[in-house]
C-alpha cells in the first residue's frame, strides 16, 4: 500500500495542471488552464444544483429521510459507470506502462496506484453530489452537528466499492478478450444504451411534471431507494451511519471497502502483466494467404487509419458516434409514429405541423450528426505517435485531409439517410428533398473543416488518457458548445422564414452560406497545417 501511495503521489505531480500553471512561462498555457478550470467548476456547480433540487423535492413532500440512500446510490452508480468506461485506459493499456513496470514495485502495487489515480481524478464529481445532498439534508432534517463531518468522511469511501466492482468487471472483460482484436465492443454497447436512456429521460421527467405525478413519483422513488438499500448493502450502511449514527454500519463500510481493495488487486496483480502485454500487441492470424497488394492514396490510407483508431477506443466511438446513431434512430422513429406525434411530444403541444418544419430538416439532423466532429479531437489523439507522423514523408496538409475525409465518410451517409427519412415522413417534394440533401452535405463539410480548425489550434499531445482530449479537451468544447447553440438558433430561424419565403429559395441561400463557411474553414485548416 505504501508503494502505491508513492507511485500515486509521483503520478499526480507529473500530471498536475497546477504544477504546469506554476512553472510554465507560456501565457497561452496559463490562459488555457484557467479557462478549463472555470468550465469544470461550472459543471460541478450545475451538478450540485441538480442534487439540491432533488433534496428540495424530497423535503417538500416529507421524504427527506430517503436523501442519504439516494446520495449513496447516485455516487455508486456514477462511480461504477465512470470506472467501467475508464478501466481500459487508466488501469490497463495506459501510456507509461513500460516505465512503471520497470520500477522495483510489485504488479499489484502498480495496479492499485492506477486505481487510486482514477479515484482521485473522479473524486470531485462524487464530492459535488455528496456535499449538495448533505446541504439539502441539513436544511430539512436538522441533524446533529456530528453528522456533517461523518457524512464527509464516509463520502470518501462511498465510491470505492462500486469502483472496485467496475474495475474487476473491466479486468474480467480484458482477461477474456485479451487475445481478440475488438476488446471494447461490450463497453461501447453498454455506453450507447446508457446515453440513449439519458436522452429519453428528459421526456419522462416532463411527462411527470405535466401530469402532476411528482408526489406519487417521489413516494415511489423513496420506496424504491429503501428497497435498493436492502439489496445494495453499502448504501444502507451509509444511510444508517448518518441517520442513526450506527457504529457497526460505519465499521462495515470502512472495513469492507479496505478488504475488497486488497482482495481485488491481489487477484488483478497475478494477470496484470499478461493482460497489458496482450492489449499492447496483436496475435498474428493463423491462416495467411498471399495475394496482390492493393494500392490506395495516402489520404484514404490516413482515413482508414482513423477508422481503426476509432473502432479500437470505446470513448472515441461513443463520443463521436452517438450523434449519428441518434439521428438515424430519430428519423426511423419519425417514419414509424409520424412527424406530427413526435412534434407534439418535443414541443409540448406547440402549434406546429410537419410542413412548417421542412426547411429546418437539414439543421435538425445536423444538430445530432454535427454534435462532435472526429476532427476536433483526432489531432490530439496522435499523442505519443506524433513524432512518427513528423518523420514520415507526408505533409501535414495531407494528414489533415485524411482526417477530414474520414469524418465525411462517417457523417454524410447518416446525414443523407436521416434527411430522406424525414422528407418521406413530412411528404416533402422531390426538388426540396434534393436541395435538403445538398445542404446536409454542405453542413457535414463545414462541421468537418471547422472541427479540424479547432483541433489544430488547440492540439494537446501531453495527455495521460484519451478521455482527457475526447471528452474534456479544449478543442472539443470550443467546437461543440457554440456550434450547438448556433444550430438551435438557425433551426428556429428556418422555421420562421419558411412561413414567409419559398422553401427552395431558402434552402438555396442556406447552401450558399454553408458552402462558403465550409470553404473558408477548409482553407484555414490547411493554412494552420502548413505552419
Amino acid at each position: 500500500m505504501n508503494n502505491s501511495i508513492i507511485l500515486l503521489r509521483t503520478l499526480l505531480r507529473s500530471t498536475s495542471r497546477w504544477n504546469i500553471y506554476r512553472y510554465t512561462t507560456d501565457r497561452k498555457k496559463r490562459r488555457k488552464i484557467i479557462g478549463n478550470t472555470i468550465g469544470v467548476l461550472c459543471l460541478y456547480g450545475m451538478l450540485m444544483a441538480y442534487c439540491i433540487v432533488i433534496c428540495v423535492g424530497y423535503g417538500q413532500y416529507g421524504l427527506i429521510d430517503a436523501a442519504p440512500v439516494m446520495c449513496a446510490l447516485l455516487v455508486s452508480v456514477l462511480g461504477f459507470i465512470f470506472t467501467l468506461l475508464k478501466t481500459n485506459g487508466y488501469l490497463f493499456n495506459f501510456r507509461e506502462y513500460d516505465m512503471l513496470m520497470s520500477l522495483p514495485f510489485e504488479t499489484r502495487s502498480v495496479a492499485a496506484c492506477k486505481f487510486l489515480y482514477m479515484y482521485v481524478k473522479s473524486l470531485p464529481w462524487y464530492l459535488s453530489i455528496t456535499l449538495a445532498m448533505m446541504i439539502g439534508y441539513g436544511i430539512y432534517a436538522h441533524p446533529s452537528v456530528i453528522v456533517y463531518p461523518l457524512w464527509l468522511v464516509l463520502s470518501l469511501f462511498l465510491p470505492v466499492i462500486p469502483m472496485l466492482a467496475a474495475s474487476f468487471l473491466g479486468f474480467l472483460i480484458a482477461r477474456i478478450s485479451a487475445g481478440f482484436k475488438k476488446t471494447s465492443l461490450v463497453q461501447t454497447i453498454l455506453t450507447l444504451v446508457f446515453v440513449l436512456f439519458c436522452f429519453s429521460l428528459r421526456f419522462i421527467i416532463e411527462d411527470l411534471f405535466r401530469n402532476d405525478k411528482v408526489q406519487a413519483t417521489l413516494e415511489t422513488a423513496s420506496t424504491m431507494t429503501n428497497n435498493a438499500a436492502r439489496i445494495y448493502l453499502p448504501a444502507g450502511w451509509f444511510a444508517d451511519a448518518v441517520t442513526n449514527l450506527s457504529v457497526s454500519a460505519i465499521l462495515l463500510l470502512l472495513g469492507i471497502s479496505a478488504v475488497l481493495f486488497m482482495a481485488v488487486f491481489m487477484i488483478v496483480g497475478r494477470s496484470y502483466r499478461h493482460i497489458n502485454s496482450a492489449l499492447k500487441s496483436h496475435a498474428a492470424a493463423r491462416s495467411f494467404r498471399m495475394s496482390a497488394q492493393k494500392q490506395h492514396s495516402v489520404v484514404r490510407a490516413i482515413a482508414f487509419k482513423e477508422w481503426r483508431r476509432m473502432s479500437g477506443c470505446t470513448a472515441y466511438m461513443v463520443n463521436c458516434g452517438i450523434g449519428v446513431i441518434l439521428a438515424a434512430l430519430i428519423s426511423i422513429l419519425t417514419l414509424i409514429i409520424g412527424p406530427d406525434k413526435l412534434i407534439q411530444v418535443v414541443t409540448q403541444g406547440a402549434p406546429l405541423d410537419a410542413g412548417m418544419l421542412r426547411p429546418a430538416i437539414p439543421f435538425i439532423v445536423y444538430f445530432f450528426i454535427g454534435m462532435v466532429a472526429t476532427t476536433a479531437c483526432s489531432p490530439s489523439l496522435e499523442g505519443r505517435n506524433y513524432w512518427i507522423l513528423q518523420s514520415l514523408p507526408i505533409g501535414w496538409k495531407t494528414v489533415y485531409q485524411g482526417k477530414m475525409l474520414f469524418n465525411m465518410i462517417l457523417t454524410v451517409p447518416f446525414m443523407a439517410f436521416s434527411i430522406l427519412c424525414l422528407c418521406v415522413a413530412t411528404k416533402a417534394p422531390l426538388p426540396d428533398t434534393v436541395l435538403y440533401l445538398i445542404l446536409g452535405v454542405a453542413l457535414c463539410a463545414f462541421s468537418t473543416a471547422w472541427g479540424c480548425v479547432c483541433g489544430i489550434r488547440h492540439i494537446r499531445l501531453d495527455w495521460e488518457n484519451e478521455i482527457e482530449v475526447i471528452k474534456q479537451g479544449a478543442a472539443v468544447v470550443i467546437y461543440m458548445f457554440p456550434n450547438m447553440f448556433i444550430v438551435m438558433g438557425l433551426t428556429v430561424l428556418m422555421v420562421f422564414l419558411g412561413t414567409r419565403m419559398d422553401h427552395r429559395l431558402l434552402a438555396s441561400i442556406g447552401i450558399a452560406i454553408t458552402s462558403a463557411l465550409a470553404a473558408l474553414s477548409y482553407k484555414s485548416a490547411l493554412r494552420l497545417a502548413g505552419k
